[in-house]
């Protein structure tokens, strides 16, 4: 999986680098079980602080997308079909459908739209 940081976004590299990881996971590149690369090591090959990278981590085992252990590293731990989604991801996607609906979009307008996203993710 290739990462791409913008230094130059309001978004903290942190959040790009778990969202990055959360899309690869999402759309199959990156597989149950699979291994991710050591803090130090993405934050070399990234060009990034080991603490920034460090922060994704925690964020992500928090959230349930990976699991780590001393011997093994950090490794993806979603399946396909998990449900256990974050309440923050659900508060998210509220305030989403909300700025949508402000915007003047019809519900058959936001469906279209969320389906169309939804199929350029598939993998």
């Amino acid at each position: 999986m290739r990462l791409c940081f913008d230094f130059k976004s309001p978004i903290p590299l942190y959040l790009q680098l778990r969202n990055q990881i959360v899309n690869g996971i999402a759309e199959g590149e990156l597989k149950f079980g699979e291994k991710l690369p050591s803090v130090r090591a993405l934050a070399e090959e990234s060009g990034i602080n080991a603490m920034t990278v460090s922060k994704a981590y925690q964020l992500l085992k928090q959230e349930g997308y990976i699991v780590t252990d001393r011997r093994r590293g950090a490794q993806v731990s979603w399946k396909k079909g998990d449900t256990g989604l974050p309440e923050e991801t659900v508060q998210n996607l509220r305030l989403c459908l909300s700025e949508l609906r402000l915007s003047g979009m019809s519900r058959k307008e936001v469906m279209e739209l969320c389906l169309k996203l939804y199929e350029e993710g598939k993998a």
